[in-house]
């Protein structure tokens, strides 16, 4: 673990949130003379979601970069932050308790301090990073893909200088290659530990391959005469790893290779935004689900609602609501995705595929715990026992609840997939989802989903 990584999970976790928090109490007091009491729970409300919502700065970037992206990225997670409160008090109905001046200010002041107190995070971070970095040095022992990769995070990070590496493959061949990436070759595997005494080196970097056990606890057994911090990078990590992470059971260290991010409070926190912003948005558009149904049942003949079965969570079967659009009710084994000028589309359910407005009923399903508002799009039963013999990886999806929208809808791949290479670009999208899920992200796909829809034309 990298020495900065401490101070991200400090700032992520505890100042930003304390920032926020504190500046809200300031306004409080300031304006109205104390913190009244009935601020408090908009106080825990928005330490919680900043702690979700708002990262930390790279405190590794430059300053350049700082205000090129850090200070952009903190503006708009601020302002997430803020459209989620305000979307609470207006379902809670609470929203006009709060005076307007003691919430501008807020609103104002957090983001200003956000960047100050990040700034001199980074500016302080920096200047003991560039005095240290000739005493904090490292050697890497391997040199190989995982190692090429190590030095890449090495020459971003200014906390360690790498002094060069250790090999015992063929000597030159390893130094000219390490020429031409700029780094040297200090000898083979077994002067490593006589090395790192003689120069005081402070980290070793093992990142030999798992099959080379043999040579990695002679190296071991060799360095217990070093008072050097000694850290193994095991080539597991050259895998495609989903929200890999390292953890224990009991002091024993696990390696997470394929893991849902909603473990935790991270899963009791997408289902609390998930119940919150269904409930809300079916009571707005209750009316709205009158019409439809109306227009459905006048439309052409057969129910209103159409149920397919999908797979769920953990590739569990569940029944998906959608307003019927087409004159079939298709959900067997044989599934035919609708096509441009699809003769089974109704001209009323033309409308509504084109507008997305026929997935309308799916927040009840979010309700019912079946979906989530966000996550990857479920397909037919019959879909998924073709596409999983065909694409790599392609369960994977199912390690969370499929979702009203997502990230592959939101980049293009919404509507039919014709080739199997369209359903590859999909499945890459709804597993990066899974790798990189945050809140934030959540909201980022919201939002988008708005102008897909306004504007996509392979809605049919």
């Amino acid at each position: 673990m990298l020495q900065s990584e401490p101070l991200l999970l400090f700032i992520k976790n505890l100042l930003n949130p304390l920032i926020v928090a504190l500046s809200l109490v300031a306004c409080s007091h300031y304006f109205l003379g104390h913190f009244d009491e009935g601020y408090f729970l908009l106080l825990v409300l928005a330490f919680l979601l900043s702690g979700q919502l708002i990262d930390s700065v790279n405190i590794e970037s430059t300053y350049k970069l700082f205000w090129k992206r850090s200070v952009t990225s903190l503006l708009f997670q601020w302002f997430y932050v803020i459209s989620l409160l305000l979307l609470m008090g207006f379902a809670s109905k609470t929203s006009d308790y709060f005076s307007r001046t003691v919430l501008f200010g807020w609103f104002l002041i957090t983001p200003i301090l956000l960047i100050t107190v990040h700034w001199l995070v980074l500016y302080q971070y920096r200047r003991k990073a560039l005095k240290n970095r000739h005493s904090n040095t490292a050697v890497i022992v391997g040199v190989n893909e995982v190692s090429h990769k190590l030095i890449q995070r090495f020459n971003q990070n200014p906390t360690l200088s790498n002094v060069g590496f250790f090999d015992d493959r063929d000597q030159q061949r390893v130094a000219e290659y390490l020429e031409d990436s700029g780094h040297q070759l200090l000898g083979p595997i077994a002067s490593a530990a006589t090395f790192v005494k003689t120069h005081k080196i402070k980290r070793i970097y093992i990142a030999l391959p798992m099959s080379a056990q043999p040579r990695i606890l002679s190296l071991l057994d060799d360095l217990r005469d070093t008072t050097a911090s000694i850290f193994f990078v095991p080539d597991i990590f050259m895998f495609d790893l989903i929200q890999g992470n390292i953890s224990t059971i009991h002091g024993i260290p696990v390696i997470a290779v394929c893991e849902s991010p909603f473990t935790g409070t991270n899963g009791t926190l997408k289902r609390g935004c998930d119940v919150l912003l269904s409930l809300l948005i079916l009571l707005l558009i209750s009316p709205l689900m009158a019409v439809i149904a109306s227009g459905v049942k006048l439309s052409s003949p057969g129910p209103v609602l159409f149920r397919q079965k999908r797979y769920g969570l953990d590739g569990k079967e569940i029944l998906v609501y959608k307003f019927r659009s087409m004159t079939v009710m298709e959900n067997g084994d044989q599934v035919t995705q609708a096509t441009r000028q699809d003769p089974r589309i109704t001209r009323f359910g033309a409308f509504l595929r084109k507008t997305s407005l026929d997935e309308l009923p799916q927040f009840f399903n979010v309700l019912q715990g079946r979906m989530s508002i966000v996550g990857p799009r479920p397909h037919a039963v019959s879909h998924n026992e073709l596409y999983r013999s065909l694409i790599k990886g392609y369960m994977i999806r199912h390690k969370v609840k499929p979702g009203i929208t997502g990230w592959a809808q939101v980049k293009g791949y919404r509507g039919e997939t014709e080739t199997l290479d369209k359903m590859q670009a999909r499945i890459n999208h709804d597993l990066d989802y899974l790798r990189n899920w945050s809140l934030f992200l959540d909201l980022i796909i919201i939002f988008k989903t708005i102008g897909v829809v306004i504007k996509d034309k392979n809605a049919y």
